[in-house]
């Protein structure tokens, strides 16, 4: 079974963690023929943190698991602390595939959304 690891960095406000699992819950739904499971996990600041998520996908069964960092630029997080912690992990799960994508900002789909998202602005 192949799962799907939304990651984003975790916030002191609640609502923001919130979000982010509200979008992994709609991931879920939209891509279930492609990723069994989905879920989202924080580098910090709020729960579930990766090591935990990518734990909760394989003990639902998970033989595959896609890190997809919810970041836009490639910082300090994304080419260092979450290869970091993934690699970490990964000693534990010798048996597991897991890899990480590239950050969302890298996607060449961004530009379509960039448009699509100030096209959509309500005048006043």
């Amino acid at each position: 079974m192949k799962a799907l690891l939304l990651v984003a960095h975790g916030s002191r406000r609640q609502q923001s963690n919130d979000e982010v699992v509200l979008l992994a819950e709609k991931l879920r739904k939209k891509c279930f023929a492609q990723y069994n499971i989905v879920h989202a996990a924080f580098l910090e600041l709020a729960e579930v943190l990766i090591p935990d998520g990518i734990k909760k996908c394989i003990d639902e069964g998970a033989s595959s698991v896609i890190v997809l960092p919810y970041f836009l630029n490639s910082g300090r997080h994304v080419v260092d602390d979450i290869p970091n912690i993934v690699n970490d992990t990964i000693k534990y799960h010798p048996d597991v595939d897991i890899r990480i994508a590239p950050h969302l900002g890298a996607s060449d789909l961004m530009m379509d959304l960039l448009m699509a998202s100030a096209n959509s602005t309500k005048t006043n």
